[in-house]
């Protein structure tokens, strides 16, 4: 099998048997976003290079080392698989007019590109679920998006969800403190990773960021951001605070929080887990109120998050929680030909009565094929023979369930209510 082409390491394949538990929390995310107000964006996953290394952040890891960027053959264009979905939302708003004298609350769901280490829970081609929020200032959306979260692990099911939250603060003040965080870190050059010493003037917040134990001291001692916040950044973080505390939502203050995107400010936060090793996020995001301009539009507040769905499936797993699956209601075995015709006009009729039907094909054997629909997973097998058709009946069988193994002959006018009755 020398020819056999195999896929791109750390883009994987969902497979049948795996798709079922996608497509529940999908649907679950859906019903979600639609219970607070927001409307589906779907953009493209190839954009312009520049959006993002204006958006994210010339500097961040994303743009340096993890986009897949490449030129247009056809018009020199320099051209990158998204990264992230919030830049492309921004420009899409710009572009189309969203934002002129109105609010919008958004969401999208799409596979996002980087270059990274595969590992479990950390692919190359890896997919997210975003909420975008624009045109609101106040603390009370930044407080709303949590409460949306913690809302949705309720209806998956999940437990044991960590928040933590932290404030970057405005613009002069993160500049303040990048004055002094810089003045303190030359301090320990000696000691800095390679990372650390790249970042060291280009991005000096995200050195507090490392997972090295060596420089854990270092980075716990490091001047803090909200030793440099104002009034107003204060008050903003009393005001989320607060509604998470009206919430009964528990919460974790962490000044080493930063998120690796450039345009973030005030509030940022994540919903981490023990249960998944390295890759504890879940899902991540804040208030990003400069990045509408940044991109050309007119100024707008903003906030948002972003949610693993990958993460989010292997946590649904280890905490052993059932997704919704794709079986059928029905497998229907037949055998002979008048007996064949009347299962396939009784498909039809119970299909049009809103129940999901795998009509058997291919012959075979009536024990060969009740195998094929206990392997279905379907609730109900629907059984007609030659004396069946004639007769213009069908045996119903419970397959799963209570009365399991049960099996009676009824009208084929009568299956539908029968089915449907359980």
């Amino acid at each position: 099998m020398a020819n056999t082409i195999q896929g791109i390491r750390g883009m994987n394949d969902v497979l049948p048997q795996d798709s079922a538990r996608w497509l529940h929390v999908e649907q679950v995310f859906r019903d979600w976003a639609a219970a607070y107000g927001y409307k589906n964006i779907r953009m493209p996953i190839v954009e312009p290079t520049g959006l993002f290394v204006r958006g994210v952040g010339e500097h961040t890891d994303i743009v340096e080392k993890e986009m897949y960027s490449f030129e247009d053959s056809l018009n020199g264009e320099k051209l990158t698989l998204r990264p992230e979905g919030t830049a492309g939302c921004v420009r899409a708003c710009i572009e189309h007019a969203l934002l002129y004298n109105q609010t919008q609350r958004l969401w999208y769901i799409g596979p996002m590109f980087r270059h990274e280490r595969p590992q479990k829970g950390r692919y190359r081609q890896f997919h997210q679920l975003g909420i975008e929020a624009f045109g609101f200032d106040g603390p009370d959306v930044d407080a709303e998006l949590i409460v949306m979260l913690a809302d949705l692990w309720q209806r998956l099911g999940l437990a044991g969800m960590q928040l933590e939250l932290n404030s970057l603060g405005n613009a002069d003040e993160r500049a303040a403190h990048r004055v002094a965080l810089i003045a303190y870190l030359e301090k320990f050059i000696d000691i800095l990773d390679e990372d650390g010493k790249r970042r060291l003037y280009t991005n000096p917040l995200r050195v507090l960021d490392t997972k090295n134990p060596a420089l854990q001291k270092m980075a716990e001692q490091a001047p803090k951001l909200s030793e440099f916040l104002g009034e107003e950044s204060r008050l903003h973080l009393a005001g989320v605070r607060a509604r998470l505390d009206a919430a009964g939502i528990s919460y974790t203050l962490n000044d080493r929080l930063v998120r690796g995107l450039d345009y973030y400010n005030r509030t940022v936060f994540e919903w981490t887990t023990t249960e998944l090793g390295a890759q504890a996020t879940v899902a991540a995001g804040g208030r990003y109120d400069g990045l509408v301009e940044q991109l050309g539009g007119k100024s707008c507040p903003a906030v948002g998050f972003a949610i693993g769905i990958e993460r989010l499936l292997l946590l649904l797993e280890a905490q052993g929680i059932a997704c919704a699956g794709e079986a059928a209601d029905v497998y229907l075995v037949h055998q002979g030909d008048e007996a064949a015709a009347l299962a396939f006009t009784t498909a039809i009729t119970l299909r049009k009565a809103g129940l999901a039907v795998v009509l058997h094909a291919g012959g075979g054997s009536f024990k060969s094929q009740f195998k094929k629909a206990d392997a279905s997973g379907a609730r109900f097998a629907v059984v007609i023979g030659e004396s069946e058709a004639l007769a213009g009946q069908a045996s119903l069988k419970t397959l799963t369930g209570e009365g399991q193994g049960e099996q009676r002959t009824l009208a084929i006018a009568d299956l539908a209510a029968a089915i449907a009755a359980g």
